[in-house]
């Protein structure tokens, strides 16, 4: 029977529930086990796609087009998990189920009420990850334990023990242990208080992870086990790590949470943990052979969750090259003043990253013509590969009013357009062209270099597209268009021959990356870098 570990948070929010479920599902994974992870979310959006990455930071997207909370991009760079669209569950969502449930009858005239209808669907939801080839399935509870919002999901794990029986059902809670300077001591009284309601509620924790920033002494552990009813040894330190993310799994290995996981819940296929590729990751991110610096331009460069892949895959990819990738943060509507455009002229390598909407985007095209004319290598994602075309329009063929129609309407030259797909679209949650499309590259191409293969798979999520009606224009003029859709009528990546490194992609290829297994643009785009940073940079290399 496939078993369920439940990952609930307490004290604060943001305390990592998402990376420590990952870390738990790495473990579990390299311990030969088959691992599916799941988060469900307590507020009513039906997925965050339409919120601000500021309130939210990024929306991560699937390959079946789902757009998703950022913690899935843990769990795909962690682990090997599947993830789908019921791998992310909110409140909205269980409740447009069981509205239209109720809408077509299927309640046979019941009071529809959140117990157990509501309970009821969030319980299916779990069970759809769970299957005869499946041997855990992880679900992390979004939210903060006292938050009305998270009351039916509590309910919902509380009754699906019960269900599954208390031997197939592990609880983990995430807490905080803070350190107070003043009295320079840990204090465990939020823990105990939060766990504590968690067992009002009727849920009561096997293991207690305790996030922390100095070491949690023996008293301290004895005292949070006493109160919270765990076993000692069930009190597990998950001290903040000193070098990076990545090192939260040994954290737990340390304290011995994945043996003591195997063992509650009878995990008999289980075998010897096996981390020697995670070992060679960490210790090439520790030693690296130079220094190279990024600078990200976006809209939202501010907030430092809203291009969380981005910044994971440029990690990757400085591991893959030996380097030790240093990003620089800069507001695109910044690069109106002088002082920043002179920053951006010292680095080795530019990034632009998606984005929507008109603010900002002046900057960003004023970075792509610094790009281009530095030599500096660029990489253009999504709406960065859209400035990238408007300032080859706009300052290399003379198109000085070119513009997407996203930002102006009466245009003479609109080398970004609405695709046609979307003509019709009036909703905005859903409804962009999202998921694994397939892009042809053409042969001899940095991108094809780069990827080793001619026919990729990436993923999307935009509105707007590449004018096809300027394609040849474009050609003509010495933008190399190297990747299509397969009937070619979609633009999906462009690139210049008389520049060390200058690639752009219509899709989002950050979601691709893993530690082990950086994507190749990412890292054909640092080695471009280290090139630069090393006096290598020789026009047209590939």
């Amino acid at each position: 029977m496939t078993k369920h570990i439940f990952v609930t948070g307490g004290v604060v929010s943001s305390l990592g529930k998402g990376l420590t479920s990952a870390s738990i599902g790495m473990l579990l994974e390299n311990r030969g086990l088959s691992v599916r992870m799941q988060k469900l979310d307590p507020y009513i959006n039906v997925d965050p796609g339409t919120m601000s990455p500021y309130q939210h930071g990024e929306v991560y997207v699937l390959d079946d087009g789902s757009e998703t909370d950022l913690d899935l991009g843990h769990y795909e760079r962690f682990t090997h998990s599947p993830l789908s669209k019921d791998s992310n569950w909110t409140t909205g969502r269980i409740y447009s189920s069981v509205i239209g449930k109720e809408r077509r009858g299927e309640y046979l005239g019941k009071t529809v009420q959140v117990v157990p209808h509501i309970t009821n669907e969030i319980k299916s939801c779990i069970r759809r990850l769970a299957s005869d080839d499946v041997d855990v399935v992880i679900t992390e509870i979004g939210g903060t334990i006292g938050d009305i919002e998270s009351l039916p999901f509590l309910e919902a794990i509380r009754q699906f023990q019960i269900d599954v029986g208390r031997e197939n059902c592990c609880f983990i809670h995430l807490t905080l242990v803070p350190y107070l300077k003043a009295a320079r001591e840990l204090k465990t009284k939020p823990t105990q208080h939060s766990v504590g309601q968690l067992r009002q509620i009727g849920v009561q924790p096997d293991f207690i992870v305790c996030r922390t920033e100095q070491h949690i002494s023996s008293e301290d552990v004895d005292k949070i086990a006493l109160f919270c009813n765990v076993p000692r040894q069930h009190v597990v330190e998950e001290l903040d790590a000193d070098f990076s993310i990545y090192e939260v799994p040994l954290s737990l290995v340390e304290h011995n949470l994945d043996r003591m996981l195997v063992e509650r819940l009878s995990l008999t296929k289980a075998k010897e943990l096996d981390l020697t590729r995670w070992h060679e990751f960490l210790s090439a991110l520790r030693n690296t052979q130079t220094d190279v610096t990024i600078a990200v331009v976006g809209k939202y460069a501010k907030h430092k969750d809203a291009y969380k892949s981005i910044y994971e895959a440029l990690v990757h990819a400085g591991a893959a090259n030996s380097a030790n990738v240093r990003i620089l943060r800069i507001p695109s509507e910044n690069l109106e003043r002088e002082e920043t455009r002179v920053a951006l002229e010292n680095v080795q390598g530019i990034l632009l990253p998606g984005g929507f909407g008109e603010r900002g985007v002046e900057g960003k095209i004023e970075a792509v013509r610094i790009a281009r004319e530095r030599k500096i290598p660029f990489f253009g994602i999504c709406l960065g590969m859209q400035c990238a075309v408007i300032e080859y329009a706009r300052n290399v063929l003379g198109m000085k009013d070119a513009n997407s129609t996203e930002f102006s309407k009466e245009l003479e030259y609109p080398v970004v357009c609405l695709m046609d797909e979307q003509r019709s679209v009036t909703d905005k949650g859903g409804t962009m062209r999202l998921g694994t499309q397939p892009t042809a590259l053409l042969a001899g191409s940095r991108a094809a270099s780069a990827y080793g293969t001619l026919d990729v798979q990436e993923r999307h999520r935009h509105r707007y597209e590449f004018n096809y009606e300027y394609r040849d224009r474009f050609i003509d003029g010495g933008l190399v268009i190297s990747g299509s859709s397969p009937d070619g009528k979609l633009v999906e990546v462009v690139e210049l021959d008389e520049h060390p490194w200058f690639v752009a992609v219509q899709y989002h290829p950050e979601f691709k990356s893993k530690p082990t297994q950086p994507h190749p643009l990412f890292k054909a785009f640092i080695a471009a870098a280290v090139r630069k940073r090393r006096g290598a940079n020789d026009e047209g290399e590939k």
